[in-house]
């Protein structure tokens, strides 16, 4: 039983890797969308053909599904919504990076709240200032950008417990289908007037994104929350500024300076650390 919550540890923390690679590299292709179609019309687009993607593979079932199911599909579909949109607004105004950096205020705050422990509290502290180091304060960081990625923030601490929950309700995938069908109608009215727009590039672009981002993406993070605390989850997603700089810098061509090479290094050391702390947590629970 301890071998077993050990590796769902490792697995755990090997999923928010792989979902924050395929949601921030998602991001990066979707920004030169911004200047065709906008970017809350690319947030849109990029949840009706993710699920359009999704309900295809799962095909959920609409029957059999408990009051606490809905509210948590629901919930999810909600919390996502908002982040996205916000986050899409803060990376029109912002280095990749540097959005992301401020949005992981968000999940940072639900480490510290949710967490317990003085190792789980200088870890956390260890990503903050990583985050710090990333962002850059006064490195041309503009009010309304910061302004939509604290939004995101809020949206992804949110998000965090969205997708806890889901998890506890729903199995597999179907309910993310669902709860994706959920973000893609509350924000259709972006969606619809972009259509006329498209062109197969911008088509290939967005489909790409739909697929990375929210089937691809979405999907390993609901895959850790599964394993993992939400406390735990939050403090791991502290890799994702240092892998959003990673992608702008290769995809977008955005410069990297050398403190954020040091934010880098504190926030993977956060990351590694959590998800040390929680396996050898894992592994000394008594079987249950």
């Amino acid at each position: 039983m301890t071998d077993r919550r050990g590796r769902d540890t490792t697995l755990g923390a090997a999923c928010v890797l792989g979902g924050a690679t395929a949601i921030q590299s998602a991001a990066a292709i979707g920004v030169p969308c911004f200047a065709v179609i906008g970017a809350a019309a690319t947030s849109g687009l990029r949840f009706l053909f993710g699920a359009l993607v999704l309900t295809t593979v799962a095909r959920p079932s609409l029957r059999g599904r408990t009051r606490e199911g809905w509210l948590g599909i629901a919930a999810f579909g909600i919390a996502v919504a908002a982040m996205n949109l916000c986050f899409f607004q803060a990376i029109a105004r912002l280095p990749l990076g540097t959005a992301v950096s401020i949005e992981f205020l968000g999940p940072f705050t639900l480490a510290v709240v949710t967490g317990s422990g003085r190792r789980h509290g200088l870890f956390a502290v260890l990503g903050l200032v990583g985050v710090v180091l990333l962002a850059r304060p006064g490195g041309g960081v503009t009010l309304l950008g910061a302004l939509f990625a604290l939004g995101a923030a809020a949206g992804w601490a949110s998000y965090t417990l969205a997708s806890q929950r889901l998890g506890a309700v729903t199995e597999g995938i179907d309910g993310l289908a669902l709860a994706i069908c959920v973000a893609a109608v509350l924000t259709v009215g972006f969606s619809i007037p972009a259509l006329t727009s498209l062109t197969w590039t911008l088509l290939a672009r967005l489909v790409s994104m739909a697929v990375l981002g929210v089937v691809i993406g979405f999907s390993l993070e609901l895959a850790a929350l599964r394993r993992l605390a939400a406390a735990h989850v939050a403090v791991l997603f502290s890799l994702n500024p240092a892998i959003a700089f990673a992608v702008g810098w290769l995809v977008l061509g955005q410069h990297v300076h050398l403190t954020a090479l040091a934010g880098g290094l504190c926030v993977v050391g956060a990351g590694i650390a959590v998800t040390s702390d929680a396996r050898r947590q894992a592994l000394t629970l008594p079987p249950g």
